[in-house]
């Protein structure tokens, strides 16, 4: 099925592009999010219509981005957990764990745009990477200390 892209895609292309995909991800995905719509002829029409507005929101979001990205480097994100005398923690160090980290320094991130392989278990400096758009990510270093409330 071929779509007309209203905004970057990684791995598909740019705003604009016509991207053949296969038919339910255009239809369950694209779609529905507003990211596609079908390359019809009423709609290539319509496309060129928009597209200098679709440019500029496009314009003003990598900006946003790269604020953002700008804001963030460097970043350390301290968090403190229980842990046993070897280091391993009771528990896990996950996702939102670290955004809600990041939201007290200041630093608004969605849960979906840290990029970790695993969560963390072990006490210890990790580096992960966030997301801020389609090719705009940010490396944030995560340090896990092991709290001091021994009873």
């Amino acid at each position: 099925m071929q779509v007309i892209l209203l905004e970057k895609i990684g791995k598909l292309g740019n705003l604009g592009d016509l991207a053949n995909v296969k038919s339910g991800y255009a239809r369950n995905f694209l779609i529905p999010q507003g990211k596609a719509k079908p390359a019809t002829t009423a709609n290539m029409a319509e496309f060129e219509a928009i597209k200098a507005d679709l440019q500029a929101k496009e314009a003003a979001a990598l900006k946003d981005a790269q604020a953002k990205a700008d804001a963030m480097s460097g970043v350390v994100c301290t968090i403190t957990a229980n842990a046993g005398d070897e280091g391993k923690l009771f528990g896990s160090i996950g996702t939102a764990d670290i955004v809600a980290n990041l939201a007290a320094s200041g630093h608004e991130v969605e849960k979906r745009d840290i990029n970790m392989p695993e969560a963390i278990r072990y006490v210890g400096e990790y580096d992960i990477s966030v997301t801020l758009y389609t090719d705009i990510s940010v490396d944030v270093k995560v340090v896990v200390e092991a709290s001091e409330d021994e009873e």
